[in-house]
């Protein structure tokens, strides 16, 4: 029986793996984290909307249920082509006859001074946690020394005006407006002068949608108090404040990195030629120029749109691919199992892969949301909302996490209560302790 090694349990990975269910192979995914990480809802656990349980899945549960599925807990550090080894940080190798790489992103600071040494990314369970307990601990810092709100103590900066950094921006807002004023009331922190600033190199927010979208967008979170500055870019960052194109500068402690991503850094160990971005040029087909035992799907993709340009990573574009991946291998065991040399059996084994659009989403916050579902059809505020919640969930792996989800969404809209503000596992790096005061000392903590 072929062996397929399946890297990364993302949503491309996990879509090759359920398309091989019950197909005559034996399937191994690899991944350093033995969860699944439902990435569009990783802003909520960053703005204490969720817990971090909420958004992840033990994959060992997915893949049990699948008798030819295996899960292997490890880092993939390279690919012998010769050999056809998977190569393992552990020092062990997993032969495969098929291989499909969906490794997915890492953040993208552009080269950006000090980006990656003082700002948040968000794009890893674990960074949504430390933002976490970063945003928390700055209103304990300024209750136990009020004086740091004058250098930026209580200003956060969101970099990136597309789905992430709007969504972060409006639930950051919100969890400080409806939420923490509420708690701090009575005490020495005046929230009123917390403020959240969101820079957008465009020269509106949205780039991607259509006009009357971003302009919805756009009015709606300077209406909940959110400062857009758009047409500008981020120069420098240093502890205590952010430089931006137009000569701006904010003073901050914190600034939250959502301006994009790049191919994941196994791109570079797999020993191919790389396009723009860190990613892989693909075949129409989605294999690897030159190793057609090999495939490569998600955001380490780069594959072509049909218009001259390439798909974005979305969550859609990776199960697309990955269940078109899995189509073309079933195929070529179908053309193996009818005759054993390739030929007979159904279906193209080279099929172009050909994504469909079914539209984009981006929520601003409580009942506000806009969607554009193609052929024209466009929704915003409480619709838009309530068909993004929809989507949300019916996509969340685990009927748990789903169930969890709906009732934590239910309880914050009918009583504006965030249970998950927590500060965890605060150390000797962190600036969540009003006793070692990031403000005055220029503190952040370490990006990692």
């Amino acid at each position: 029986m072929q062996k397929v090694v399946v890297v990364g349990a993302g949503f491309g990975g996990l879509a090759v793996a359920h398309g091989l269910d019950g197909v005559q192979v034996d399937v191994t995914v690899v991944d350093a984290n033995n969860f699944h990480t439902f990435r569009p809802l990783l802003y909520q656990v960053a703005t204490s909307g969720l817990s971090p349980a909420d958004v992840a899945y033990p994959v060992r549960g997915i893949v049990s249920r699948h008798a030819n599925l295996r899960f292997r807990h490890d880092e993939v550090t390279g690919v012998d082509w010769d050999r056809h080894l998977v190569v393992l940080a552990s020092g062990a190798a997993l032969p495969f006859d098929r291989l499909v790489v969906a490794a997915g992103a890492a953040v993208n600071d552009f080269g950006t001074p000090g980006v990656a040494e003082h700002g948040f990314p968000m794009y890893q369970l674990p960074d949504a946690v430390r933002l976490r307990n970063h945003i928390i601990g700055r209103f304990e810092v300024a209750e136990a020394d009020p004086s740091v709100v004058d250098d930026g103590g209580l200003t956060f900066v969101v970099v990136g005006g597309g789905p992430t950094g709007v969504e972060v921006a409006g639930a950051l807002i919100e969890l400080i407006d409806k939420v923490l004023e509420r708690d701090f009331r009575g005490s020495a922190v005046d929230v009123d002068r917390a403020r959240v600033v969101l820079v957008e190199a465009a020269d509106d927010l949205l780039p991607m949608f259509h006009p009357t979208s971003r302009r919805y967008t756009r009015r709606t979170l300077a209406g909940r108090g959110v400062e857009v500055r758009a047409g500008t870019t981020v120069t420098e960052v240093t502890a205590s404040r952010v430089r931006l194109g137009d000569g701006a500068q904010i003073p901050t402690h914190t600034l939250v990195w959502a301006a994009g991503v790049r191919g994941a850094p196994l791109a570079e160990a797999l020993g191919v030629p790389l396009g723009r971005g860190g990613r892989v040029p693909v075949d129409p087909d989605l294999r690897i120029p030159g190793h057609p035992e090999a495939f490569v799907v998600g955001d380490l993709a780069a594959s072509g749109d049909g218009d001259g340009g390439l798909l974005p990573g979305v969550a859609q574009v990776a199960i697309q691919g990955g269940r078109h991946v899995a189509r073309l291998i079933a195929r070529e065991v179908d053309h193996r199992n009818a005759d054993g040399n390739g030929a007979g059996g159904r279906g193209d084994v080279h099929e172009p892969f050909r994504y469909r659009d079914k539209g984009s989403m981006a929520t601003i916050g409580r009942a506000s949301a806009v969607a554009e579902l193609g052929h024209g059809v466009r929704l915003k505020g409480f619709t838009a909302w309530v068909a993004w919640l929809g989507l949300h969930l019916v996509y969340l792996m685990g009927f748990r996490n789903r169930l969890m989800v709906f009732v934590n969404w239910a309880w914050n809209y009918l009583t504006w209560d965030r249970g998950a503000r927590l500060i965890l596992g605060a150390g000797e790096g962190d600036d969540t302790r009003p006793k070692r005061d990031a403000s005055r000392q220029e503190r952040t903590p370490p990006v990692g």
